[in-house]
């Protein structure tokens, strides 16, 4: 049952909830939650799957951020991102471009998923060029793929289990890996990891590939410092970036010039995170 707020109170919840998704969904926002949501059809996912409950969960915003910098640790990764993706022209654009795909492979029916994995598919196939150090990359080189899938994998589940409403048990969290494997091969990505432990030895077995490079660095400090969000926005942002920061590998802070704060991290970050969480919760569930 809803709970009965004050007219003042809920006109408050209600513009802050069309803002949010505005922000995230862009203008064919309200167009392709009713098909995503609406459209008859068998989906790939069911009603209680693990994917549903983590990607269903404001969470993801913290997630999401987190996911950014750490795929950023990639060279060839991120040289693809500077030189392709328009992260600075049109960041709001592709976080709606991804927040979509996220959703309709998710929640949509199963031939709107297909569809949108070969929309991406066809994107990845013509983007190619030579990163700073030289190396030739593809955008859908089976390990760059692999790379990207696992780092998103791994931030979505672990923002989950620490701000997420109803945090996954061991197996939840070994479905979830499971799940997020059947998009992971549709776009390309040859056996991806589908427990948590196969995950996090996936992560390690990237190590000697990653590095802070100044195109990495520059992203977080447009990610982290600069972003494009309006001034009465910016310490809500501030609190999503401390969380994102707080939750990475302590080895990447070095490569991304990071500091680390220890007793911040261990009392006000998290503390400012799950408000950020719950406020955007409470938003997003208005009626």
């Amino acid at each position: 049952m809803q709970p009965n707020f004050p007219h003042g109170v809920s006109l408050v919840r209600e513009r802050l909830r069309d803002a949010l998704f505005a922000r995230v969904a862009g203008p064919d926002g309200p167009r392709n939650r009713a098909r995503i949501h609406g459209a008859p059809g068998e989906r790939w996912f069911g009603p209680d799957s693990a994917i549903r409950r983590v990607h269903g969960d404001t969470a993801m915003f913290v997630g999401g951020l987190r996911a950014l910098l750490l795929q950023s640790l990639h060279p060839l990764a991120m040289a693809a991102v500077a030189a392709h993706s328009g992260y600075r022209g049109d960041p709001w654009g592709r976080l709606q471009r991804t927040s979509t795909f996220l959703a309709v492979t998710t929640f949509g029916t199963a031939e709107d998923a297909a569809r949108a994995v070969e929309t991406v598919r066809a994107v990845h196939r013509r983007v190619r060029g030579v990163a700073p150090d030289g190396r030739p990359y593809r955008a859908d080189d089976p390990r760059l793929l692999a790379w990207v899938h696992i780092a998103e994998v791994d931030s979505f589940l672990r923002a989950h289990q620490r701000y997420g409403a109803r945090p996954l048990d061991e197996a939840g969290c070994d479905s979830y890996v499971a799940e997020t494997a059947v998009i992971a091969r549709a776009l390309g990505v040859p056996d991806p990891p589908v427990t948590r432990a196969g995950l996090d030895r996936a992560l390690t077995a990237y190590r000697p590939e990653l590095r802070g490079t100044p195109e990495a660095r520059q992203a977080a400090r447009f990610l982290l410092l600069t972003p494009p969000v309006p001034w009465p926005a910016r310490l809500p942002y501030a609190a999503l970036a401390a969380s994102a920061v707080a939750m990475l590998p302590a080895w990447t802070r070095p490569h991304l010039r990071l500091p680390r704060l220890p007793v911040a991290e261990a009392t006000v970050v998290p503390l400012a995170g799950h408000s950020l969480v719950k406020v955007v919760r409470w938003a997003m569930t208005a009626a």
